[in-house]
């Protein structure tokens, strides 16, 4: 059984705008995904890691194209994902961009450790998982990575989320 589209040019999309303002409304967890050794490490701030299957365990990831981290996932084939926590708002916002900091240098301001697929995890983040690249799409304007994982590691902590435009943490129960 197969599914069936209807043309583009019958169904319109709605405006960027309109989109974001939707998807402000969707609360979404906080990660910094990184890749590369030394000074090769590239790595950003996503809102868009979610999970994918269980067999493989995988997780997909969108990341811009015009990101370096981008490119420079394709180069190893392989990525680390950082779960940010309450406290790291700073740490979310410097490889957001803020502040035009770029490449390396994003990483100067926190303690950094190679997993076991050499890829770079946050000491201090809440949880961690290590991936190889499974597969790659284009979709508009990103990349969608997934990612086989292949290690986790626990941390202690309360999440950061994104929600309404702004960097949160979850209320304690």
């Amino acid at each position: 059984m197969g599914c069936q589209f209807l043309p583009m040019s019958d169904v319109r999309s709605v405006e960027a705008a309109e989109f974001r303002e939707a998807m402000r409304n969707l609360a979404s967890g906080v990660a910094v995904v990184a890749t590369g050794t030394e000074t090769k490490r590239r790595g950003l701030t996503v809102s868009s890691v979610t999970s994918l299957c269980m067999d493989p365990p995988c997780l997909l990831v969108g990341v811009n194209l015009t990101s370096e981290t981008h490119d420079a996932i394709l180069a190893t084939g392989r990525f680390g994902v950082s779960l940010l926590g309450d406290g790291q708002q700073d740490l979310a916002l410097r490889f957001a961009g803020q502040n035009g900091v770029k490449g390396v240098q994003r990483f100067e301001t926190a303690a950094w450790e190679q997993g076991i697929l050499d890829v770079p995890l946050l000491r201090s983040a809440v949880g961690a998982l290590e991936c190889v690249l499974h597969h790659h799409h284009v979709v508009g304007t990103h990349g969608l990575f997934v990612g086989r994982i292949v290690a986790t590691r626990g941390g202690k902590g309360d999440p950061l989320v994104n929600f309404q435009g702004a960097l949160r943490t979850l209320p304690q129960p």
